[in-house]
């Protein structure tokens, strides 16, 4: 079996884990400490589970690039006004949400990003793409909800989704529709 091409990011983590980009790379993230033949093994031994998500990942892009092709390309000053349009909303929302979880949060920065739909910093500044404007409201609300609820558990703990949970009880379904639906939005 020829070896797996991966990239390896180092941190302060405590085991290892694979992620495949909406691009199809698998990223492989370690502790700092753990040795290359311990990764690679882990590599070898999850080669199954990377070899379904990359041919999940290549259907994905064909997909969104047949989309591409019969959708109209879209102006600078489209992308400026949708941009604009998820700023407001994502601001109220993230406000409104705030209140119903008795959570504070920082500053609001609205981006272009390439692999994520929101982040929290520990300063409890809170990121967020645009691009959400383009999703069903209840997924965008969910994302608000998420890192609203970072505020609280800066992890993904059993705690941290009960606590998202309690303020959407269907968050599964709109997890579910970002992990189905998320690329084609990332296309725009």
């Amino acid at each position: 079996m020829p070896k797996m091409e991966y990239k390896l990011v180092r941190s302060a983590r405590k085991t290892i884990a694979i992620q495949i980009t909406p691009e199809g790379e698998v990223v492989v993230r370690a502790p700092r400490r753990c040795s290359k033949a311990a990764i690679d093994g882990f590599v070898r031994e999850k080669d199954g589970w990377i070899q379904d998500h990359l041919r999940q990942v290549r259907i994905r892009l064909e997909e969104v690039k047949a989309q591409q092709e019969s959708q109209p390309a879209w102006s600078e000053a489209d992308y400026a006004k949708a941009r604009r349009l998820a700023g407001t909303v994502l601001r109220q929302k993230a406000a409104l949400y705030a209140g119903i979880m008795q959570v504070t949060f920082g500053t609001i920065t609205v981006r272009d990003q390439k692999t994520r739909w929101g982040s929290c910093s520990a300063k409890g500044n809170l990121n967020f793409n645009w691009r959400l404007i383009l999703a069903p409201e209840p997924v965008l609300d969910y994302v608000v909800i998420h890192e609203l609820a970072h505020r609280k558990e800066m992890n993904h703990s059993e705690r941290f989704w009960n606590l998202v949970e309690t303020v959407m009880p269907d968050y599964r379904n709109q997890r579910r529709w970002l992990k189905d639906h998320g690329d084609r939005l990332m296309a725009r």
